[in-house]
């Protein structure tokens, strides 16, 4: 009796904690899509990777921008003849330099490529950041309201068991039932019990993932409607899935787009073998062979021993390379979508058969055996065998269900697009 009471107690004080809990912090009610808007609006990882794209964007500026010209001054320090410092007047000596690099063969051009297909994957980088992110808010998100769910019918056949527990207790005190009995019950109650605090440690964790994702110290309350889970009984096509995945995969685009970049670098070393061009004009006091002398002339580098060859060969093979990736990805992906399809084709199909069986005659039943146990026209052995295959019943529907949504959210993540809108 003195264990009961104990349990009691320690439910009581959990419960005391919660509401505490819920009255010192914000309560945050959301669906699915609310909880995603917070989370792309919030979360400091996201808001970290869509700055990266920024700063790859101002790359691309600077590719375009022309080499700066080079200004060179030479003055005199020290005339020995005259013994003067700094001698640079009319009888003196000082010349200018004006220089510009002028980069031939399409170099300026390629670097303006290559900073855009840089871009383009870092978005796709962030594309696929916000894909992952998504698929645990997704999964956390329906974990824990189907938990909170399972926790409060928990609680209702709790208060249904305590009711009759004390109705014993009176009973065992006069000596009209046996002890044993009581015991029994009070056992089921501790089990109950331990499976509603297990559930509730899980909740915490998953509510503490949730807040992390969304950016949030709000309580946060999932909401579904039983009818949502409707739109997660679907028929797909393997073809159509993997068209719709080669289509919109973050990843697979980051390959596609490295095989161009590959292809691009490769063109870009090709051309830096071709000689870039110095135009230069300068002016020569008394140090030319003319006094106030006006110079012009050209720089070019002749490739004679260094032609760019081992970078040329280091970007052929990057560039196959990438070619490869680009096939593990594909071939990646196909097997993704065959295994997740099968999955959730199975996980359908269970969820299906379990929601035939299960109707309100459970309910019904429940309650109609409760109602005779306490007016003995129930043995004890009857009662507590119906009312833990009505709770085991209850779990594995809610086990079921996640299993169906679980599913259903691989698949989308495999296919990097909402399959059940």
């Amino acid at each position: 009796m003195i264990l009961i009471k104990n349990k009691r107690i320690h439910l009581l004080a959990a419960l005391f904690m919660l509401v505490g809990y819920l009255q010192a912090t914000d309560t945050l009610r959301v669906n699915l899509k609310q909880a995603e808007e917070l989370f792309l609006k919030n979360n400091y990882t996201v808001l970290a990777q869509a700055m990266n794209i920024d700063a790859q964007k101002a790359q691309e500026i600077q590719a375009k921008l022309l080499p700066n010209p080079v200004f060179t001054a030479d003055f005199n320090v020290y005339d020995p003849q005259n013994e003067k410092f700094f001698h640079t007047g009319n009888t003196g000596q000082k010349s200018f330099q004006l220089e510009q690099l002028f980069r031939l063969g399409g170099k300026r051009q390629s670097e303006i490529d290559l900073a855009k297909s840089n871009s383009q994957i870092s978005e796709l980088v962030f594309n696929d950041l916000v894909r992952q992110l998504k698929f645990q808010l997704y999964n956390v998100f329906y974990s824990m309201g189907e938990q909170n769910k399972l926790i409060l019918q928990y609680g209702l056949r709790m208060n249904v068991l305590d009711s009759i527990i004390s109705a014993f207790e009176t009973q065992v005190a006069k000596g009209n039932l046996p002890l044993k009995d009581l015991v029994r019950l009070k056992t089921l109650y501790i089990n109950l019990l331990n499976q509603k605090l297990e559930l509730q440690r899980e909740n915490f964790k998953l509510m503490s993932d949730l807040q992390v994702l969304v950016q949030t110290k709000a309580y946060i309350l999932p909401e579904m409607e039983a009818k949502e889970m409707n739109k997660y009984e679907k028929t797909f096509l393997e073809e159509e899935l993997l068209r719709i995945a080669m289509e919109n995969r973050p990843d697979y685009q980051i390959t596609e787009q490295n095989k161009a970049l590959a292809s691009q670098y490769l063109a870009y070393q090709k051309k830096l073998a071709v000689p870039d061009l110095t135009v230069f004009a300068s002016y020569d006091q008394r140090g030319g062979a003319f006094v106030n002398q006006f110079n012009g002339g050209l720089a070019l580098p002749l490739p004679v021993f260094n032609r760019n060859q081992g970078n040329i060969k280091t970007a052929k093979i990057n560039s196959k390379i990438a070619e490869l990736n680009q096939n593990a990805m594909k071939f990646s992906i196909e097997t993704e979508i065959v295994s997740s399809l099968n999955i959730y084709n199975e996980s359908m199909k269970e969820y299906r058969k379990i929601t035939s069986l299960y109707s309100n005659d459970f309910d019904f039943t429940f309650n109609s055996i409760s109602t005779n146990f306490q007016k003995r026209n129930v043995s004890l052995l009857e009662f507590v065998d119906f009312f833990e295959a009505y709770n085991s019943a209850s779990y594995e529907i809610t086990k079921s269900k996640l299993q169906l949504l679980g599913a259903a959210g691989v698949l989308n993540y495999n296919v990097s697009k909402n399959l059940f809108e």
